[in-house]
């Protein structure tokens, strides 16, 4: 494993949600592919891995740009996105394994947590709510907070200026390529928790570290902050 020297010094660490803290991303393409299947229309699983990580109006762009820009791809995401609540609200989102371990344990040494989603506020802080999770946050950014999306540091830039912490000091723990590019753009520390996409040597450049699970990253810094 990579030197992780860096963490002994870490001030915040600024999760991703969707694919790091949530099991969504499957989720979300389930609910794409079967609107699409409704529609009549060829599902491009290509272009749904590209919107892994995107603003509601960057994922939009990308839909249009696949299918033509006469694509209702407005109500085609309505569609998905209303699919996905009646399935998963209320609590019915899993989530990811260590997630709770990893949360606690930062809080219980004194460090700090933030969320930065490409996902609109709403939905982040009911979803999180839902889980019974939100508590654990210090604070909170979302992709409508922001002008740009990743792959642009923007998000992360802020949630460091909410933290009072420098860049230099955060881990961001993500799992999309865009993220990991936006965490490295940023100065910061990416972790890669993979989830649908395995690294490639692009991300593995950039990543200072590729862990298996949450419960893997707990470990890190436990180790190394105690020792």
């Amino acid at each position: 494993m990579s030197d992780l020297s860096f963490i002994k010094n870490i001030k915040t660490v600024i999760f991703d949600m969707d694919g790091i803290i949530f099991d969504s991303e499957n989720a979300y393409i389930g609910c794409c592919r079967d609107i699409a299947g409704q529609w009549g229309v060829v599902f491009r699983e290509d272009v749904a891995l590209k919107c892994l990580g995107a603003t509601m109006e960057k994922t939009k762009a990308l839909i249009r740009e696949a299918y033509g820009e006469d694509f209702e791809a407005d109500r085609f995401w309505d569609e998905s996105f209303k699919l996905f609540m009646e399935r998963y609200d209320k609590g019915r989102l899993p989530m990811k394994k260590g997630v709770t371990e990893i949360l606690s344990f930062l809080k219980d040494n004194g460090i700090g947590i933030a969320l930065a989603s490409s996902t609109e506020e709403w939905a982040v802080r009911q979803e999180l709510s839902d889980a019974g999770i939100i508590g654990f946050f210090d604070k909170i950014v979302c992709g409508d907070m922001v002008k740009r999306s990743k792959p642009h540091p923007d998000i992360f830039l802020k949630a460091a200026e909410l933290m009072d912490t420098d860049p230099c000091d955060c881990v961001v723990i993500e799992d999309s390529f865009n993220g990991i590019r936006a965490a490295h753009s940023a100065g910061m520390h990416p972790v890669m928790v993979p989830d649908i996409l395995q690294p490639d040597d692009e991300i593995r450049a950039m990543a200072d570290v590729v862990a298996d699970s949450l419960i893997v990253v707990r470990d890190m810094f436990s180790t190394e902050r105690t020792e």
